[in-house]
């Protein structure tokens, strides 16, 4: 699953190729070493990168005004960065990447250079960013006085040579099978979808999908630094962004001035993605019972039970009831999924996916279909959806080795379904693409810290569904001298952009002075949200 966007999937991980760290000062290429095959195509892909970043600094960014239909106000600006499609080849085909930026809204001598941001996915677009400064966001008031806020949409993403694999209308059709099984038969219907879908990607998307990698993604974000004229990189990453965190980190230790990962994906090989997407099945299941808590301690406002069991026993109803017969005809157990998934990843749907709830059980089921069901007429919004998703698949597919036995698939998810039902199912059938994956499935970097790599600040709530906890404590090992800050009995995913002083003022202070605490720090949660 994912983890920035609960449309579908929210936001992952993702990885690829084992790069050699620390080889890349400024512009000094190491020699390349003969000692295997799989290392002498990591040295090309370096010096390309090398080569690609070299170019991108002297060409710069054309700054325009945006193009009017991706709704990026004045004064951001919007331009464009060139990059190889394989680095391997830095003179073979080229693709163009979309950037944005608003500058630093304090004095010249306040500025401190460019923040870049990605939100995670794979797949999340980073071209909003810009935007916290025009709609006048005010955790980011300190921060925008000293950078330029910097997006971009990633390789295959959005305005950025964007991959497809499948029709966006028919991508978003509904009512969809029930994730959850009945028969061998009903798994045997969700396993041909996958691997029609994984073909889909190749017919639609082949040229791009071997480059489709985390490693890519990173050496992309080092050209846009290079384009931007940075000596070095100021990177704030949230959810997968965290893994390009981490891989840039490892790539490119002596590049980054400052660096936030904000709800981590857990970066060991181990976990890059198969076993990642089990961890987030337990984590949800956990994060659901919280929201469900919260239901039943205001059931003076919602009227769905005062306990935990009798919440998840009008779930169960309002589930059985969309698989007998979707709601307003498109509302089914998929349809259900994908909008309460809505309540564990983020705080701030717990209000609004608790209120539709509530509406249906009063009897208002026009609600549920207008939360729930697609819009065929928002082709823009379904066109994303598709992108979004496939950037995802391809991503997480291409970056690691995936099981390719059907047995075990069934057999991991069976046991895991049995005590975390409300998600593995779902998560499954939107991973299994990869058990047939139509492309080199490549080896996750080795993430570690490298020679030059400052204090990283990591940021992690302990009951996060889309990236649980264990994965911040990975990074924490992995990157010496990092700083972990816990936000304790939360849960909320990505951290950074919500109202909690302790962890506020320390992002400020870090972003602005490079400063982080003595030891690590453990914050009290953010407020739940009142009713």
């Amino acid at each position: 699953m994912s983890a920035t966007r609960p449309t579908r999937r929210a936001a992952a991980l993702g990885s690829a190729g084992a790069l050699i760290t620390a080889t890349l000062i400024a512009g000094a290429v190491a020699a390349p070493s003969a000692s295997a095959d799989a290392r002498h195509g990591q040295d090309r892909e370096t010096r390309g990168a090398t080569i690609a970043a070299a170019k991108a600094a002297k060409a710069g960014i054309d700054w325009q005004d945006c193009p009017a239909d991706w709704g990026l106000e004045k004064p951001i600006q919007c331009g464009w960065v060139t990059v190889p499609l394989d680095y391997a080849k830095p003179y073979g085909k080229q693709i163009k990447l979309a950037v944005d930026r608003i500058g630093n809204t304090g004095t010249k001598e306040e500025r401190q250079g460019a923040l870049v941001y990605n939100p995670g996915g794979p797949g999340g677009s980073g071209l909003r960013f810009p935007r916290r400064v025009t709609t006048k966001n005010p955790l980011w008031v300190n921060t925008s006085k000293a950078y330029d806020f910097v997006g971009f949409d990633p390789r295959g993403v959005g305005h950025s040579a964007p991959i497809s694999c499948a029709d966006p209308q028919e991508f978003v059709k509904a009512p969809k099978l029930d994730p959850v099984p009945d028969s061998e038969a009903d798994k045997r219907v969700q396993r041909k979808l996958a691997r029609e879908y994984a073909e889909g990607c190749y017919e639609r998307s082949g040229e791009m999908l071997p480059y489709m990698t985390t490693p890519n993604t990173v050496r992309d974000l080092d050209v846009i630094r290079a384009a931007l004229g940075e000596k070095k990189l100021n990177f704030l990453g949230v959810s997968y962004g965290t893994y390009i965190a981490a891989v840039y980190g490892t790539l490119y230790p002596s590049h980054v001035r400052r660096m936030i990962a904000d709800s981590v994906v857990n970066p060991s090989r181990e976990k890059i993605w198969y076993e990642a997407n089990l961890d987030q099945d337990v984590a949800f299941e956990m994060r659901w019972n919280d929201w469900q808590d919260w239901v039943a301690k205001n059931d003076a406002v919602f009227h769905l039970g005062t306990t935990r069991a009798q919440v998840q026993a009008k779930w169960l109803e309002l589930r059985a009831t969309a698989k007998k017969n979707p709601i307003g005809g498109l509302v089914g157990p998929a349809e259900l999924i994908g909008f309460f998934q809505g309540a564990p990843y983020y705080d701030s749907s717990w209000i609004p996916v608790a209120t539709v709830f509530s509406k249906y059980f009063a009897g208002d089921t026009q609600a549920l279909v207008d939360a729930a069901a697609p819009d065929l007429s928002d082709t823009a919004g379904n066109a994303a959806a598709e992108n979004g998703n496939a950037v995802y698949t391809a991503v997480e597919c291409t970056d690691a080795k995936w099981p390719t036995s059907w047995q075990k698939w069934d057999r991991d998810n069976t046991r895991l379904h049995k005590d975390y039902p409300f998600l593995t199912w779902a998560n499954a059938w939107m991973n299994l693409p990869c058990a047939t994956w139509p492309v080199k499935q490549q080896t996750p970097v080795n993430v570690k810290s490298g020679k030059g790599l400052p204090p990283v600040l990591i940021v992690q709530a302990t009951r996060d569904a889309a990236t649980p906890y264990g994965g911040g404590v990975e990074l924490h090992k992995r990157f010496k001298g990092s700083r972990l800050i816990t936000e304790k009995d939360a849960g909320s995913h990505g951290v950074t952009g919500l109202v909690n002083p302790c962890i506020n003022e320390r992002v400020d202070t870090y972003l602005l002075t490079g400063k982080v605490d003595a030891a690590d720090v453990t914050c009290a949660p953010h407020a739940t949200p009142q009713p």
